[in-house]
């Protein structure tokens, strides 16, 4: 079945910003204390809110972020945005094409997704509909956001497909009963454990072309009308 919506996560399928993200994190982590490496960043991270980052950095951790440590850390990543943060290739040229309804649903905050799309020049391709998991009582790995996000494009769950670099989007994606696609284009997702651990959260599918993006939607309906 063709699907009804496209929710595209942001960061690492639409804009390339993981490895700035991750960068802003452990200067924020350094700055209050810690240590964590890059690799259990990606791993422990990699796709969740601050809420949920700030909760497991206090559990498994031991460590207490601070309002002024997450202020410390947003100018941080809003300048690395400004200076260096680019789109996906093929990302602006791909949505037109789409031929579908499409938002985003992103574990950022809702200034964050759209200061990212703003200096991508994606913005205005994806606006009105943007949704942030500031707007639900539980982000990813949990079903609420992209729930919330079906709910206001007024979409089956069933009959939605997410675009996720993260197992825990993956995650997110199918609690809510919904297909998904790992997309694995981003400059961070080269990592050999961040892919093993993505193919293991059983996407429908992995591609790296964001280009591919269309025919890989013709061809998930050609195989249910085929089956």
């Amino acid at each position: 079945m063709t699907p009804e919506l496209v929710i595209f996560d942001c960061d690492g399928v639409l804009v390339d910003s993981e490895a700035l993200s991750v960068s802003a994190l452990l200067g924020m982590i350094e700055r209050a204390g810690g240590t964590v490496s890059e690799d259990a960043a990606y791993e422990h991270f990699l796709g969740k809110s601050v809420k949920s980052v700030r909760e497991i950095l206090a559990s498994d951790f031991g460590l207490e972020i601070s309002d002024q440590h997450l202020t410390a850390m947003r100018v941080d990543l809003m300048r690395k945005f400004r200076e260096e943060l680019k789109p996906i290739p093929g990302v602006r040229e791909m949505l037109p094409k789409l031929g579908l309804p499409f938002c985003v649903a992103s574990s950022g905050t809702l200034e964050r997704i759209r200061y990212a799309l703003d200096v991508t020049g994606l913005l205005g391709l994806m606006e009105p509909h943007l949704f942030s998991a500031a707007m639900v009582a539980k982000g990813k790995p949990a079903p609420d956001l992209f729930l919330h996000a079906a709910a206001i494009m007024q979409a089956h769950p069933r009959k939605c497909l997410v675009i996720e670099d993260s197992p825990a989007g993956v995650a997110a994606a199918r609690a809510a009963g919904m297909r998904v696609l790992a997309f694995t284009g981003g400059a961070h997702a080269g990592d050999p454990a961040l892919k093993a651990r993505l193919a293991s959260s059983e996407p429908d599918f992995i591609f790296a072309d964001m280009l591919q993006l269309p025919d890989l939607i013709a061809g998930l309906g050609a195989r249910v009308r085929a089956s």
